[in-house]
């Protein structure tokens, strides 16, 4: 390299933050620093380095090895890697315009990098050559898997493919790559776009007075008059439910169900591209469908298995599902609905009322006991009495945003475990919903370790000018479910960054966090923390009673909910050909004979459907209820021997939490419960009989 290009490349690495050595406690991420400039130099300099690394393997005039070659890949590239990790995270969770544009110009050439090393003639010939070796390598059981890990990837991304071949699918991954930035940025685009901004005190009839506050709070936020509510869900969800006006329901509603669906964010046509590619890739691979192609790498296996699982659970699911609907239409008609049927605008609302008649249980009476720093602590507490870490808040080390809190983790020894990012309030930067990631998983390279930092960002309701956050006990339940994937993250141990953690199959990937939504409804949990804002009362016995006692109301409903998103999923992967309707009429057609409410023509669910569209999920939506049943099995054995017990605990620590992918997941799971799951366990806690 010459002499010039050498400076350039020093002083860059000088000036940049995401290229120098941080010099933050455990090597944090400098976020006070990183502009919007960096990212562009950061990228080219870390594609570089690992298209140098690669090289290097594939130059090594050495017979190929597990070490120089399986083990030099799988380490190559950390630059980018950090990068890239840092990058996307916030282009979901602190967005704007420019970050958008950056990832537009990025992903062609991260899809460039990708296909230089998994369409690499020379590099995977030394791959396959260590694999066929295997047999008389002697490897660990870690070492093992991820030899495996690499070829099928290899395998699975076009190595056996033709040089035409090639060309094509590296063609298809860039299009897909594109295509699902362009999907993402145009939910959020319509999410953000729409606001209903009320001016008179008469459209406010039937909201509590916390829903009141936190319009008047969006309004003024927004420079507007009155009060504003979106499409966030800390905002749509409890105007859903309380709001008397009904024809205000139905706006937020279409609004909601209308996202990314005709106008300037139309994802209709962004679908029938994504979904065509996806199959052609699968084609070209060797696979019938996409499915085929997606669900191998899985528990599962096989689409067939996936839906044999969504029938088993959909068919005494669905009646049950049918009862409840019609149950919540008979109290409305006795309460003055006049109506024939409970449109979906409705439902939130009818069926609030009636569980806050059935058992006198609502949003409003329980939000005041579950203040969301006492949620924190509390959430903390679980951990430590459970796996015996411990965090502390570091306000040295500087979160992405000022709602960040940045939190250390230690083990019981008081060893550094992870840092842990906690992200919990709605802003126009950030995307809907919640969820978990990292910004370093955990690995050792050359003999040290790096621990990870974590990260959850959730969209909780915001304190107001006259009261703290308050969340729901939805949102509580939520904030453990989240939690649950950060435990997996920050307890990881393992060599190699690519098995560690939630890099495990995705319909095993949920059992963390599915399981720690268990403790929400646990009393004994319960009456450690939570207590009145404003007077410190404890939650009453007979509140927890009744959040107990209303647990599973509506449980078929729920479920065939979450089964539709699997049934629809699968509906757009299974394809072998282009559909001849458009993609809302394909949706409707997927999903008419498991409708439990009539239909609204307008409204489509495939056009935000972020999740299999753009968020991983593809062909594995299926996975939410999979790890149901791994975990209603699981927890079964918390409930005999103790919610807090440190046996069962250290043994799920041992044998899921902490191992990743290191082995199979189902040799992992029946290591440490000694069975295999069944769907009926799911449907006998959720009282659902066949």
């Amino acid at each position: 390299m010459a002499a010039s290009a050498l400076l350039l490349i020093t002083s860059c690495t000088m000036q940049n933050p995401l290229l120098s050595e941080s010099p933050l406690p455990y090597g944090a991420p400098q976020f006070d620093k990183i502009k919007n400039e960096h990212y562009m130099p950061a990228f080219e300099q870390g594609i570089a380095e690992a298209k140098a690394e690669v090289d290097a393997i594939i130059t090594d005039s050495d017979a190929p090895t597990f070490e120089n070659t399986i083990l030099a890949l799988e380490q190559s590239g950390r630059t980018l890697d950090r990068v890239s990790s840092i990058f996307f995270n916030l282009l979901e969770a602190d967005s704007d315009d420019e970050m958008q544009e950056i990832a537009e110009k990025v992903s062609p050439m991260l899809n460039e990098y990708s296909m230089y090393v998994s369409l690499s003639e020379p590099l995977f010939a030394k791959v396959k050559a260590v694999w066929e070796q295997r047999g008389s390598l002697a490897l660990d059981a870690d070492q093992a898997r991820l030899l495996e890990k690499t070829y099928k990837s290899f395998a699975r991304n076009g190595a056996n493919l033709s040089a035409e071949d090639k060309a094509t699918f590296s063609r298809y991954s860039e299009e897909l790559s594109l295509l699902s930035l362009q999907f993402n940025k145009n939910v959020l685009s319509a999410t953000n776009a729409f606001v209903l901004n009320l001016t008179d005190s008469s459209e406010l009839a039937g909201l509590p007075d916390f829903v009141v506050e936190q319009g008047a709070s969006a309004a003024a936020e927004k420079g507007l008059e009155g009060w504003a509510y979106d499409l966030s869900y800390p905002s749509y969800g409890p105007f859903m439910k309380y709001s008397t006006r009904r024809d205000l329901r139905e706006k937020l509603y279409r609004a909601y169900n209308t996202r990314a669906f005709g106008g300037d964010f139309d994802n209709r046509e962004n679908i029938m591209k994504i979904v065509d590619l996806r199959m052609k890739e699968a084609v070209l691979l060797g696979y019938g469908t996409y499915a085929d192609y997606a669900i191998e790498e899985r528990m599962a296996k096989t689409p067939q298995t996936v839906n044999d699982f969504i029938e088993k659970l959909l068919t005494p699911s669905l009646p049950a599902a049918r009862a409840e609907v019609a149950e919540i239409l008979t109290y409305a008609k006795a309460n003055g609905f006049e109506g024939d049927a409970i449109m979906p605008w409705d439902f939130s609302f009818w069926s609030e009322k009636y569980r806050d008649e059935k058992y006198s249980l609502n949003d409003e009476l329980l939000k005041p006991y579950f203040q969301l720093e006492n949620c924190i602590s509390a959430v903390f507490d679980l951990a430590h009495r459970l796996y015996g870490i411990s965090f502390t808040e570091r306000k040295d080390i500087p979160g992405y945003h000022k709602d960040v809190k940045v939190y250390d983790v230690t083990d019981e020894s008081g060893s550094h475990l992870a840092l842990f990012y906690a992200d919990f309030f709605p802003r126009a930067s950030k995307g809907s919903g919640a969820w978990m990631t990292e910004f370093r998983g955990q690995s050792i390279v050359g003999g040290v370790e790096y621990r990870p930092f974590v990260s959850i960002v959730t969209n909780f309701t915001k304190p107001t000018a006259k009261d703290p956050s308050l969340i729901t006990h939805d949102e509580f339940t939520t904030f453990l479910h989240e939690f649950g994937h950060a435990l997996h993250g920050m307890l990881a141990e393992g060599r190699y960054g690519s098995l560690c953690g939630t890099s495990v199959s995705r319909d095993f990937v949920e059992l963390p966090s599915q399981i720690m939504e268990n403790w929400a409804f646990e009393p004994e949990y319960l009456n450690t923390f939570a207590r009145h804002y404003q007077t410190g009362e404890a939650l009453p016995v007979d509140l927890i009673d009744k959040i107990v006692a209303a647990k599973n109301y509506l449980a078929a409903y729920s479920q065939v909910r979450q089964l539709h998103f699997g049934i629809l999923d699968m509906a757009w992967h299974t394809l072998t050909a282009a559909p001849e309707v458009d993609a809302v009429s394909f949706e409707k057609q997927a999903l008419a004979a498991a409708a439990v409410m009539p239909d609204v023509p307008e409204c489509a669910i495939s056009t935000s459907f972020g999740h299999i569209f753009s968020g991983g999920y593809s062909a594995g939506y299926y996975s939410y209820k999979w790890a149901e049943v791994l975990e209603a099995d699981a927890f079964s054995l918390f409930q005999e021997k103790g919610i807090f017990n440190r046996e069962v605990s250290d043994s799920f620590r041992r044998n899921v939490l902490s191992r990743g992918s290191s082995e199979d997941e189902a040799v992992l799971y029946r290591r440490f419960r000694g069975h295999d799951p069944e769907p009926e366990a799911l449907l006998t806690k959720l009282g659902i009989t066949k």
